[in-house]
């Protein structure tokens, strides 16, 4: 049986008018977005807190994330179930090394057997105190100048590790204002007159008391590591090197104070990422002031 002309006419335009609505359908669909950046990384800290592993959102929106060497067998499985669920949106990265803070033991602070780093001299207008590490404040309440913990500088008037990483140690009564700088261990000092939150890109320089002074640039912000001890979120996260001993060394750009040695990997003769804990939180938790 034949199609009269018109029925003809009228099922093309009815085909063509199906195939466009479908086209414009599956352009919809393919256009509608995926989970926030702020969602992903919820589910990574549901599902993904994993010691060795570390997240970090960029610029455009995306989100990067780094497991180490100890991330390997059913760790890894799990960490790639996960990650591989939001397709594009996340970027798996492997880096040298182990995630570890940085702890052996600015210039250098020693107790209990452990060396840290000096951050930065604070004030609260009536008493002097440094900020270092969380996980350095944690292990003992008194730190000394020198090994054999003979010269006291203080004492840890309070602690945060993990989830943060800071601490606040009191100098001796009766200290004079110590100086509010960081050593560059080259003879001179930076002069230190505000803290301020870092940005991606930005040059910055650390300072710590095993392996002194490095450059390099902030990589991310809001990174969330997951360290054996804890996880830590809202740190700095950058290319700058550290090795055991620097944490709680200060991480600055010129006068302005930024971040407080907390862990990552590598070291300072292949290079690494290192996270740090930015002051001005440390400093609005205890109500002092860099100076």
């Amino acid at each position: 049986m034949s199609i009269h002309p018109a029925r003809r006419v009228a099922a093309v335009v009815a085909a063509a008018a199906l195939a466009t609505t479908t086209g414009l359908l599956a352009t919809q669909a393919s256009a509608a977005p995926g989970p926030s950046a702020a969602a992903i990384s919820s589910t990574l800290a549901d599902k993904a807190s994993i010691p060795g592993t570390s997240w970090v959102t960029g610029a455009d929106g995306k989100v990067t994330v780094s497991y180490d060497d100890t991330v390997t067998g059913a760790k890894y499985d799990a960490l790639t179930a996960v990650t591989k669920s939001f397709g594009s949106q996340v970027t798996l990265t492997k880096v040298p090394g182990k995630f570890t803070k940085k702890l052996s033991g600015g210039d250098a602070i020693y107790g209990g057997g452990y060396r840290c780093s000096l951050g930065f001299n604070v004030t609260d207008g009536s008493s002097y105190y440094f900020l270092t590490a969380g996980h350095c404040g944690n292990i003992v309440p008194e730190w000394f100048a020198d090994s054999g913990q003979s010269t006291s500088v203080g004492t840890v008037e309070g602690s945060s590790f993990p989830g943060n990483d800071y601490a606040l140690v009191k100098y001796p009564a009766g200290t004079t204002e110590p100086p509010g700088n960081v050593d560059l261990y080259n003879g001179s000092f930076q002069e230190i007159t505000s803290a301020g939150d870092a940005s991606v890109g930005q040059a910055v320089t650390r300072s710590g008391s095993t392996t002194q002074v490095h450059q390099g640039t902030v990589t991310g912000v809001n990174a969330t590591v997951n360290y054996a001890e804890g996880t830590v979120t809202g740190l700095i996260q950058t290319n700058v090197c550290a090795e055991g001993g620097d944490s709680g060394g200060a991480l600055f750009a010129g006068e302005v104070a930024l971040g407080l040695t907390s862990g990552g990997s590598g070291n300072c003769s292949s290079g690494g990422t290192t996270f740090f804990q930015p002051v001005p939180e440390a400093l609005g938790a205890y109500g002092v002031n860099v100076y």
